[in-house]
């Protein structure tokens, strides 16, 4: 790593929206301190510390099938186990509930813990639920995951004519959107479908973010944002955060593992009825497992691509519409050459530079444009609940 790129990356705020550590705290047992070496997780306290990595928003996501009739206890549960860590870990990490608190726990030297609920289904329907998680410190919330709830219709089922669907948005779902704003949760459309994007932008009175998207345009996946979507969301004031998983980067890959596909499941679904006929629990971390496996039978794509997708965000939106949603410990291991965890972080750093990004540019899609659009979701909720706002 270059001396200039060293001198950017140690002097910026990094800010990452969207890792799924906490189904490892729960169903492992799995400590944020961790020093093994042969962790494959992408974070703990050390991987961060040697990424620079200021802020994580901890991904607080109730899987819906082994989850159904409990969303909200399993909602609560993954809440928990964050504040868990930071009540072991004071001297580095600490929970932040808005920008002063991120510039805060940066001044101290401190990983920023934040949260954000993927998938609405957490709210069980209940307008108080989203409250009472707002007021446990959720500051965003993914309006689907790949299922459509009873309110936002989702990306990963839109085509599934079993699912029951509402052309996007519901009333109700209008009314979340609003209640967000009020709150001064940030509304995350990564996930959604097409047409729930675009009710939730003709919606929202705040800017919206993409905590873990990347672009159509170079990956054609339903869960990447087209161009159109990408200049929306600039005319909007938001945030694209560009997810690091390579069947969301490289076509190669996306088709491979969808060649694959009916395989892998086949073989998750023989283990879990295998696991049941014993008399056993299956967790996440065991489809993690297996997922795994199968994500090692195609050859992972080179970190050019997940800079390509950066590069055509801010391109295509602008410099100050593109940040880092890497999805770390959500994607079974699948991530660019070079990416194995947020110790990584420095190469996304070198290889803008490399590109011709200025220093300032970089500081930017590093954390500067969550911070601007969390800002002003902020500004945003205190008008509404003054009154002021038009």
């Amino acid at each position: 790593m270059s001396a200039q790129a060293r001198a950017i990356h140690d002097s910026a705020l990094i800010v990452d929206t969207h890792a799924d550590t906490p189904q490892r705290f729960v169903d492992e047992g799995y400590d944020i301190g961790n020093t093994d070496p042969r962790d494959v997780g992408h974070i703990s306290l050390d991987k961060a510390r040697a990424g620079n990595l200021g802020a994580e928003f901890f991904s607080i996501w109730a899987e819906p099938e082994t989850n159904q009739g409990h969303f909200a206890k399993r909602t609560l549960d993954l809440i928990d186990s964050v504040y868990e860590q930071a009540a072991r870990h004071p001297d580095r990490m600490m929970m932040a509930y808005s920008v002063a608190d991120i510039e805060r726990a940066h001044k101290e030297h401190k990983l920023a813990a934040l949260m954000g609920i993927e998938g609405g289904h957490s709210i069980e329907n209940d307008i108080r639920l989203l409250r009472d998680f707002y007021r446990l410190g959720v500051r965003y919330m993914t309006l689907s995951w790949s299922n459509s709830n009873e309110w936002a219709d989702s990306s990963g089922d839109i085509n599934d004519a079993k699912v029951p669907h509402h052309n996007g948005l519901s009333d109700f779902g209008k009314d979340v959107v609003r209640e967000m704003n009020r709150l001064g949760m940030l509304v995350d459309i990564s996930h959604v479908s097409d047409k729930t994007f675009w009710d939730t932008l003709a919606t929202t009175k705040a800017p919206v973010i993409a905590s873990h998207s990347s672009a159509r345009a170079l990956t054609n996946h339903p869960r990447n944002m087209t161009d159109d979507m990408l200049q929306a969301v600039a005319r909007n004031g938001g945030v694209v955060q560009v997810n690091f998983y390579s069947a969301f980067l490289s076509d190669d890959f996306r088709k491979a593992a969808e060649a694959q596909k009916n395989a892998s499941e086949a073989a998750v679904k023989a283990y879990v009825e295998q696991q049941k006929a014993a008399g056993k629990t299956v967790t996440y971390l065991d489809i993690d497992r297996i997922e795994r496996e199968w994500n090692a039978k195609i050859p992972r794509p080179p970190l050019k691509v997940l800079i390509d997708h950066i590069d055509h965000v801010a391109k295509v939106a602008g410099v100050d519409h593109v940040g880092l949603g890497s999805d770390f410990d959500g994607v079974s291991g699948a991530t660019p050459q070079g990416i194995d965890s947020a110790a990584d972080l420095p190469k996304i750093t070198q290889a803008l530079l490399d590109r011709g990004y200025s220093a300032d540019d970089i500081h930017k899609i590093l954390g500067g444009n969550l911070l601007r659009v969390f800002r002003t979701a902020e500004k945003v909720s205190r008008e509404l609940q003054a009154g002021t706002s038009r």
